[in-house]
């Protein structure tokens, strides 16, 4: 006899970047909420369904237990990600690059100002960036004047760090 797998069994799970701003902190929060208050609504409806007759040819019971599964899996993975998150806060003393800083680079005579945060909230059109990025884990550290070189997509490309604002 083979043992029944749900789908979500196997899921791999990547932990989440810890590093947050305190804005997409309380972003995810109100999310958090949001869903917690759809569950009982849900609960109700698999209470609703089950009443229908035989489980295994009841397919609204059956979808309806799969979206409660879901948003449970989705709350969970939410509360885990809050608990362990770590809110963002540069050191202002510090001339360096870090996490949260805004820089302002210059590449071919063209500047362009980057914020670095968490994977979470990279934005690379905005010019957010993460810190785990190539460009992100060059910069890390480094003070402003000082050339960094990165080797993307078989070219290299060298930046300029003019002003690092640590706020």
């Amino acid at each position: 006899m083979q043992v029944p797998r749900r789908k979500g069994d196997a899921r791999i799970y990547q932990k989440k970047d810890p590093y947050l701003t305190e804005r997409k902190y309380f972003e995810l929060l109100a999310k958090l909420e949001r869903l917690k208050e759809a569950r009982p609504r849900l609960a109700e409806e698999v209470k609703r369904l089950a009443t229908d007759g035989d489980f295994s040819e009841n397919a609204g019971y059956q979808l309806a237990k799969g979206r409660l599964r879901g948003l449970n899996q989705r709350i969970l993975d939410l509360e885990n990600h809050l608990n362990t998150a770590i809110i963002i806060q540069t050191n202002t003393a510090l001339e360096t690059v870090q996490i949260g800083s805004r820089v302002v680079l210059e590449r071919a005579g063209r500047q362009r100002t980057y914020t670095i945060l968490g994977s979470t909230e990279s934005d690379p059109d905005r010019g957010i960036i993460s810190y785990q990025s190539p460009l992100g884990v060059a910069l890390i550290g480094q003070k402003a004047g000082r050339h960094i070189r990165l080797s993307l997509a078989n070219r290299g490309v060298e930046y300029t760090i003019i002003r690092v604002e640590n706020r």
